[in-house]
């Protein structure tokens, strides 16, 4: 028999990696079915600190943690798009699960596989195929969190061995993984700290590489993934360091920006959840002698949280076709911020809806949509607070004004989001004149973040996504970009009265 042509061979092994990619996703949604609703019930113990061995055994069973594994090293060699969809579908069950194996792919898996060396990646990825291992990323400091470029953890050189001193926290699994990646910068022969970073593998089980965990935060909401203060010191074969294409701080914001660009996943089944759950209470909840689901302001809650899901879906679209691994994403920080800006507000949003719209019985710790409001919050802090982010954007398009030498908000956004630039025109035309306060600054990257998500919903459109939910989301967000540039627009310079105690007491009036 003779061989098929190269290009029917590559067909054929597309189908047949798609078909393994779809039974394994099937047989991860069964294990959460199995965990989550029937055996464990561990739904229903939402305060448990941490998951049950047996839990994390029977979640774990399907072994999602292949995914991104290269498959000269046994792996799935799943792309981007297929990580978005298994942390997507996690993220409907539970946003901690779902942050869990965001943790694992995005910021230890992927990271080891583009630049770590042959010799370590054989070792390390064998034991998350056989062992289940989890692996994690320690860059914050006690001292140093958004300011992370400062940290002040060493890293010194002898004979192949780096020594790595310091304290790092609100590392997610901290005292659960059982790989790192550790962040330092290198100590000068005169004892300052060089600007780049160095990243190494650290395996706690390895001799002279246990981390300590000083203190276990009781972390308010993701109850199951375990957050503390740590203590590094440990010693690391150099054959544990990762090396960059460029630099140091390239390689992590190519590390950062991947993981942000992965934010929409999370986001999307998390949303899609809240939106179920919201369409099925409020079509059963009585009021009045009519549904909830009748009101107009229900409906508009409810079409907002819909809209999220568009706009989620649009921005995992975006991801997929441009945050693989083999691109390098250092330089996208732009798009990167907006992707993880927007779609962290839109699951605050959509949660704060669902418990508006359920009532009282929402804040019981043990539903859903109390749950939901608790647990989606860090999203807008950690990775980049979004008021620092939308101050970066906002900073970022100013720069690219004036290179272009452009003042035309409208002429900008027409090279820029042209889609949705051509449905707003009347809302943006208007010339800008920098420089702004701070605060417009962030008020500023507001706007800019949502004119990208309808020019992405737009694009969505194009690819065939149902337009009825298109343009239920253009509507919302054309509402919401009239309603930002109003507030960016009105001057407000109102500051904080430090010595506010002097006449203030209402009683004395």
């Amino acid at each position: 028999m003779s061989l098929l042509p190269s290009n029917e061979n590559q067909a054929s092994d597309l189908q047949t990696n798609e078909q393994a990619f779809r039974q394994l996703l099937e047989d991860f949604k069964a294990s959460m079915k199995r965990a989550f609703h029937q055996e464990d019930k561990i739904d229903q113990f939402c305060s448990t600190r941490g998951l049950p061995p047996a839990v994390l055994k029977e979640l774990m069973s399907s072994n999602p943690m292949s995914l991104c594994i290269p498959s000269q090293y046994g792996g799935f060699n799943g792309n981007v798009r297929e990580n978005i969809a298994v942390v997507s579908a996690a993220s409907y069950e539970s946003l901690a699960l779902s942050l869990t194996l965001g943790i694992n792919n995005a910021l230890f898996i992927q990271p080891v596989a583009k630049y770590g060396q042959d010799s370590a990646k054989a070792k390390v990825f064998e034991q998350f195929l056989t062992n289940s291992a989890m692996g994690g990323l320690m860059i914050t400091e006690p001292d140093f969190g958004s300011d992370a470029l400062n940290m002040v953890t060493s890293c010194t050189e002898k004979d192949g061995i780096y020594h790595l001193k310091g304290k790092k926290h609100w590392a997610g699994l901290t005292g659960m993984a059982d790989f790192w990646l550790l962040t330092a910068r290198k100590t000068t022969e005169s004892g300052s700290l060089m600007r780049d970073i160095e990243m190494f593998v650290c395996d706690v089980h390895a001799p002279g590489q246990n981390i300590v965990v000083e203190e276990y935060f009781e972390n308010l909401g993701l109850y199951q993934i375990p957050y503390g203060r740590n203590i590094l010191d440990v010693y690391i074969p150099e054959e544990k360091k990762l090396i960059p294409k460029t630099n140091g701080i390239q390689m992590m914001l190519d590390l950062l920006h991947r993981s942000r660009f992965q934010f929409p996943g999370m986001a999307l089944g998390f949303v899609k959840r809240i939106l179920d759950e919201a369409i099925t209470h409020t079509k059963s909840r009585l009021v009045g002698n009519k549904p909830l689901f009748d009101y107009d302001q229900v409906q508009h809650r409810l079409s907002r949280i819909q809209a999220n899901f568009t706009i989620c879906s649009a921005f995992c679209n975006r991801s997929g076709e441009i945050a693989g691994v083999e691109h390098d994403l250092s330089t996208m920080g732009l798009e990167a911020n907006i992707t993880k800006s927007v779609t962290s507000d839109l699951m605050q949003e959509s949660a704060q809806s669902l418990l508006q719209l359920v009532g009282a019985k929402g804040y019981k710790l043990n539903h859903i949509a109390g749950r939901s409001v608790v647990d989606s919050r860090p999203f807008q802090i950690f990775e980049g607070s979004n008021d620092i982010l939308y101050n970066q954007i906002a900073e970022s398009v100013l720069k690219l004004m004036k290179t272009a030498k452009e003042k035309s908000l409208y002429q900008f956004l027409k090279g820029y989001a042209g889609r949705a630039a051509d449905r707003i025109q009347e809302m943006v035309s208007f010339d800008l004149e920098a420089p702004f306060a701070q605060r417009k600054l962030v008020e500023f990257g507001q706007v800019i973040s949502r004119i990208v998500s309808m020019d992405l919903v737009l694009y969505l459109e194009e690819k065939g996504f149902n337009k009825d939910l298109v343009d239920n989301a253009v509507l919302v967000l054309k509402q919401e970009i009239s309603s930002m540039i109003n507030t960016f627009q009105y001057a407000n310079g109102a500051l904080v009265v430090a010595d506010y105690e002097e006449k203030s007491f209402w009683l004395d009036f």
